[in-house]
């Protein structure tokens, strides 16, 4: 159901079912998937491409130009994946030609109210951002990851799987999976435990994922040397792959 006071560019593609609500406006290059529910007051602007089952509420601005000053009217892209919750308020900004063009959005990811996604972020799936929360550009995040409150992600940072950040937390550089976080600046505090055995980790995997952050912050290693005595443990257990390639995969250095 289409309100009559939307306002949709003839050139956008909606599926049969998806649903808009009053003074909404999409424009041009927007494609819209099956299932999707679109509340009242949002603003979609293309090229801009959203999978099915989304639901996105009232006063949310997706697939705006970006507020990167370099940025000069290119036609770059946004695209999301399939049961995304954008909560009120939300700011989802398409990518830059500085980057790769393009801004990503995983699947099943919850963006409670007031949330902004900056320019060519590249986030997961299954992550939940809590009110408040903002990626400048550039930001990486990768699965299973929970951000508190008004936390503040800075440009060009990457977050790992499964790890989780304490409400009003400044991140000014990368977080390894696993990793539980808090504070201005972000500092580690042990490793997600009770993320993990709800997420059906085993007692020996979760284990083990211990002895590594040991080696990773408490032996007083460079982060070379750490990577590499965690070669042993990743054989054995292979869930510590996304630990060892978070480390690896970090040009701004990690929290410490």
């Amino acid at each position: 159901m289409i309100h009559s006071s939307a306002i949709i560019d003839p050139s956008a593609r909606l599926a049969d079912d998806v649903e808009v609500g009053p003074w909404t406006f999409i424009g041009p290059d927007v494609e819209v998937g099956p299932g999707t529910k679109i509340h009242s007051h949002v603003v979609i602007k293309g090229p801009t491409k959203i999978g099915s089952h989304n639901h996105i509420y009232q006063f949310a601005s997706i697939g705006e130009d970006c507020q990167d000053k370099k940025y000069n009217g290119e036609p770059t892209e946004l695209l999301i994946g399939d049961h995304n919750v954008f909560r009120e308020g939300c700011t989802v900004h398409r990518g830059t030609i500085q980057d790769n063009s393009i801004t990503v959005i995983g699947s099943h990811n919850l963006f409670m109210a007031n949330v902004h996604v900056a320019h060519d972020c590249i986030v997961g799936d299954q992550n939940i951002l809590a009110n408040n929360c903002a990626l400048a550009g550039h930001v990486h995040l990768g699965d299973y990851i929970i951000l508190g409150g008004f936390t503040a992600v800075h440009q060009f940072c990457l977050i790992g799987s499964h790890s989780m950040c304490g409400a009003g937390s400044v991140v000014l550089k990368d977080i390894p999976a696993f990793v539980m976080s808090n504070g201005n600046s972000a500092q580690p505090h042990g490793i997600n435990a009770e993320g993990l055995r709800r997420r059906g980790f085993s007692a020996g995997a979760i284990q083990n994922i211990k002895r590594a952050y040991k080696i990773i912050y408490r032996q007083g290693l460079k982060l070379e040397q750490a990577i590499a005595q965690l070669d042993p443990l990743v054989a054995e257990t292979p869930e510590l792959q996304l630990l060892s390639d978070s480390l690896k995969a970090s040009s701004r250095g990690i929290i410490r």
